[in-house]
């Protein structure tokens, strides 16, 4: 009968590591006007040494729409589709390329679709929008800034744009519960939602501070994210 030193020691395997976090390729920041998504994304794309994708401020047909003249809507909301859906198809993730941040979502052309447009002028935008909205890749992560509407409407004041002095305060409500609609429901990727009613990280570097140290830790699915703002 063998003694017992003949057994065989039998090696513990370490467990398996788990992955590190993965840091994301592509990001979006989104929001309402004056919410900051603006700021935070040239921030963010500084900090990553990102290529840089942000929206059209250039349309021709925007000074028309705020005066609210026949058509313009419609006009101002096909050039924001194809401008839109241009810079974001010609900018592609790649593993190898540096990370992208842009301060809009494709899909967000919607929303102001749906309050601008009349019944015949959406169909028309919509057989449109279903024909670009698949060249155009998924980001890694989208952080959603939002704010109570009131908020936004003093800093559309504050800020004295002369292009903005034309919105109504029931336009920036609209617009602000619209947002809030959409990121209810959305799914595509892993989705950050901040709470800036409290903060403002435009003017106060402390705020952009809190909210960079959350966007170091991962995001996964839906998350919300309500920062301290001032003592």
């Amino acid at each position: 009968m063998a003694g017992p030193s003949s057994k065989k020691r039998v090696s513990k395997q370490p467990a398996p590591k788990e992955p590190a976090f993965k840091a994301p390729r592509y990001i979006v920041v989104e929001g309402p006007i004056r919410v900051g998504k603006s700021t935070l994304a040239k921030v963010l794309a500084e900090q990553l040494h990102a290529r840089r994708v942000f929206d059209c401020e250039d349309n021709p047909f925007l000074a028309d729409f705020y005066d609210e003249k026949p058509g313009a809507a419609f006009r101002a909301q096909m050039y924001f589709l194809y401008e839109r859906h241009r810079r974001l198809a010609e900018t592609r993730p790649e593993d190898n390329a540096a990370p992208i941040v842009s301060d809009f979502l494709f899909e967000k052309d919607k929303i102001f679709a749906y309050i601008n447009l009349d019944n015949e002028e959406l169909k028309l935008y919509e057989k449109y929008f279903d024909m670009l909205a698949p060249s155009v890749p998924t980001p890694d992560l989208v952080i959603y800034l939002h704010a109570k509407p009131e908020v936004l409407r003093k800093r559309v004041s504050k800020k004295g744009d002369p292009a903005e002095k034309e919105i109504s305060p029931e336009y920036v409500e609209a617009v602000a519960r619209a947002y809030g609609h959409f990121f209810f429901r959305y799914s595509a990727s892993n989705l950050l939602v901040v709470d800036t009613t409290e903060i403002d990280f435009v003017e106060r570097n402390q705020d952009l501070q809190e909210l960079l140290r959350r966007l170091r830790q991962p995001v996964k699915g839906t998350q919300y994210f309500l920062p301290l703002g001032q003592s």
